[in-house]
């Protein structure tokens, strides 16, 4: 029998054989998870492959399909609405970045201070959430009422401002459509943050004190430095969510007003329902910005690994 070191015998490992694999639990947890992976692979990857087929078919799911290639792709790149969902897409982006990404860290931060009533606070911050989508959008069409009846227009117009054109106007639109957007998002995040701060040893904010630190220091290097990790998820979830905005620009502008508006989704939308019953230019589109989607998330987690430690 072998031995290690200390000269005590090591039991030798049996081979495992299927009658073992069976008597130590294999079939009956195989059992209870292939419901399971069934039912995943069905309605999740099925769909992904469904997809990676049609993007290289002309169809319209009615008549048969036909084989194009690569055709699906070149016809995808080569319309010239694509720079400007493109672009309408980044600045969408850029503003949801500047304006939606604080905003949940800083009410979370605000939140995490009161003393009284901070459950209250949490499902009064989350609640946008709950609210059907169709509703909040026939909602905010009536803040955004370009009449002077409009809330917005007569709240300005106590102060002598408006009306305002708010989503008519191709300068006001997009910017009207984060708004909307980081209303509607922002109180999932904020329960993150909340979740995530109830970890930060309340030992650290007691040391910030003793060395004179005021509020905004003890934000600086104890709360942000321990929210980290989380903070950098939640970016690539930004930047991935707004990426694939659809519904703002779809119920509230269509697009407009001149494609102002006209993201990439909604372009998606439009080849495969927007009269066209184009699926596989549609499913080429997807599938170009799922691996541009891929490949920064790649790089993103790549390029932060150290600095989220």
């Amino acid at each position: 029998m072998p031995t290690v070191g200390t000269g005590t015998p090591t039991p030798r490992r049996r081979p495992r054989t299927p009658a073992s694999w069976v008597r130590n639990g294999g079939l009956s947890t195989l059992v209870i998870a292939l419901p399971l992976v069934l039912v995943f692979g069905l309605f999740s990857w099925y769909p992904i492959v469904r997809a990676v087929v049609m993007s290289f078919q002309h169809t319209n799911l009615v008549q048969p399909a036909e084989w194009v290639g690569l055709d699906n792709f070149t016809y995808v790149l080569a319309d010239p609405m694509l720079a400007t969902a493109i672009t309408n897409t980044l600045y969408f982006a850029v503003l949801a970045l500047i304006f939606g990404y604080p905003i949940p860290l800083v009410a979370a931060v605000l939140m995490s201070e009161v003393r009284r009533a901070k459950g209250m606070y949490s499902a009064l911050a989350y609640l946008p959430v709950v609210v059907p989508p169709v509703v909040a959008v026939l909602l905010w069409k009536t803040f955004y009422d370009a009449s002077e009846s409009g809330l917005f227009n007569t709240i300005l117009g106590w102060v002598g401002l408006g009306p305002y054109p708010w989503l008519q106007d191709p300068s006001t639109a997009m910017p009207s459509l984060v708004l909307v957007a980081t209303w509607s998002a922002a109180g999932g995040t904020v329960i993150i943050y909340l979740a995530a701060l109830t970890g930060v040893a309340p030992e650290l904010y007691d040391a910030a004190e003793v060395d004179g630190a005021g509020v905004w220091r003890k934000i600086w290097h104890v709360t942000l430095p321990q929210l980290r990790g989380i903070l950098f998820i939640t970016f690539i979830l930004q930047i991935i969510g707004t990426a694939q905005v659809f519904t703002e620009p779809y119920l509230l502008t269509g697009g407009g007003p001149a494609s102002s508006t006209t993201t990439i989704l909604l372009m998606i939308y439009n080849y495969a329902f927007g009269g066209r019953g184009d699926y596989g230019a549609a499913t080429a589109l997807s599938i170009m910005l799922a691996v541009v989607l891929a490949i920064l998330s790649a790089v993103y987690f790549k390029l932060t690994a150290k600095w989220s430690d």
